[in-house]
């Protein structure tokens, strides 16, 4: 084998890989503290419950599940707000009035792209309530999950986030590790990567996870201690080089001796082999534009930075993104020169967790800082500003979720990543042309279907 198309398959793993997201433990929260959970003040996640003055809104936990009139569980849907209409829009011209509610990466997109970005600001809501046993796994972990191995794990129950009172930042990055997600994800996405000069390409994957922790049967739920975080499928159907192309693996809970492993089936080869370790800042294919650890904004090991809690703040946030899955929308319609679409973006105002990680001396990474806004509701990480070693301000990502009634919770949908510097961009997780393989979630899957023994049997 050629050594470039070694390293573009290696690329591909690492591609994989990112498709997922100390021996002194922390001390839990008292018993009284817990119990404050789906009280008066907080909800049972443990965000303030209260609304805001400038916009926020009370939350009010009345929909679990679905929303009246919403038409069955899976496939698109328009969601409870499609009738409403933008309460203003944020442009360059403007943006000064709204500057302490925007993040340094918000800024910089609204003043380097005036036509193409702005940010459309919708009635901001807070309505929908996670399925009970969601929220006694989050007063289960308060009393119960701590941090271990110099934090490279946690202890506490799966299926929801193990600190809903976060004392530190890497209490809050274990949240944004594991938050609450659907149990499994089947799809066919498109990934578009589009250069400053106006040159796209083109990719699409046959996607598949599981995440062990969410299983809707109480008996086969887990710890944070046990060895299986999440399954990861991924096979290349675009380009045409890399058709066929398969990984699987899966990610650890505890990363103090062991790391995300994948093996690949390479058609031309037609053999399994296990991928090189691959994680951090590993460049994602097919165009390099994002780290395997971008996705969801951040996922892995927190091992290379030390992380701050910065505390809550008041940002207008990607929310409640249904449309921009609309399979009516083309990806034509949908990609721009230097930014999505900006008409098909849907903006809150909304409390989100700020946690900046500084990169540890001695250690690799292209990011000398980044900072990961979370949403106080779900603990997903919405939007991310990433600094270079310069301290310049370089990659600024975010998730457009979604809520799902298949999976009764919120869920991925397209993903932006922005390199300044470059001047491109990356879209990806884009189902619009899907057809019959839109999203299917919490569907039945097994640890087999992504083990290196099946994927052998599949390339026979």
């Amino acid at each position: 084998m050629h050594v470039h198309t070694a390293l573009r398959h290696l690329a591909l793993a690492a591609m994989a890989v990112s498709a997922l997201g100390t021996s002194t433990a922390f001390a839990k929260v008292s018993a009284e503290k817990a119990a404050e959970l789906g009280g008066e003040k907080y909800t049972c996640m443990g965000a303030i419950r209260a609304g805001s003055e400038s916009g926020v809104a009370e939350y009010t936990g009345k929909f679990q599940g679905s929303w009246p009139g919403a038409e069955g569980k899976g496939g698109y849907l328009p969601g409870p707000y499609a009738d409403e209409q933008p309460l203003f829009t944020i442009r360059a011209s403007n943006m000064a009035e709204y500057a302490d509610k925007l993040t340094p990466g918000q800024k910089a997109l609204l003043e380097k792209y005036p036509e193409e970005f702005y940010m459309k600001v919708y009635p901001s809501h807070r309505d929908f309530k996670f399925r009970d046993w969601v929220c006694d796994a989050v007063k289960k972990n308060a009393t119960m999950a701590e941090i271990l191995d110099d934090g490279l794990g946690i202890t506490g129950v799966t299926g929801a986030h193990p600190f809903p009172f976060p004392k530190n930042g890497l209490e809050a990055i274990w949240n944004v590790i594991n938050p609450h997600r659907a149990w499994t994800e089947q799809a066919v996405y498109d990934i578009r990567n589009v250069y400053s000069d106006g040159q796209v390409a083109n990719g699409r994957v046959n996607f598949k996870t599981m995440n062990t922790g969410t299983h809707p049967d109480p008996n086969e739920r887990r710890s944070y201690t046990d060895k299986i975080n999440a399954y990861f499928y991924q096979e290349y159907l675009e380009p045409p080089r890399d058709a066929g192309f398969t990984a699987v693996g899966y990610q650890p809970n505890n990363f103090s001796d062991d790391a995300t492993n994948s093996w690949q089936y390479q058609p031309g080869l037609r053999r399994v082999r296990q991928a090189p370790e691959v994680g951090f800042d590993y460049p994602v294919p097919p165009a390099g534009m994002r780290n395997v650890d971008d996705d969801y904004l951040f996922n892995g090991s927190p091992e290379r930075f030390t992380w701050r809690l910065v505390g809550r703040k008041e940002v207008y946030v990607p929310y409640h993104n249904f449309k921009i899955n609309d399979p009516a929308l083309s990806l034509d319609e949908l990609i721009g020169k230097h930014t999505i679409n900006a008409e098909y973006v849907r903006y809150e105002l909304h409390r989100v967790w700020v946690i900046e990680g500084t990169q540890k001396e001695g250690v690799r990474h292209n990011y000398g800082k980044r900072v990961v806004y979370a949403d106080e509701d779900t603990w997903l990480a919405v939007w991310a500003d990433n600094y270079d070693k310069r301290g310049e301000l370089w990659r600024v990502n975010f998730v457009n979720y979604f809520f799902s009634p298949q999976s009764q919770t919120f869920h991925r949908g397209a993903t932006i990543y922005h390199d300044l510097t470059a001047q491109t961009y990356e879209a990806g997780y884009l189902v619009n042309q899907s057809g019959d393989d839109w999203w299917t979630l919490n569907e039945p899957l097994k640890p087999s279907n992504f083990s290196p023994e099946g994927l052998a049997r599949r390339g026979r």
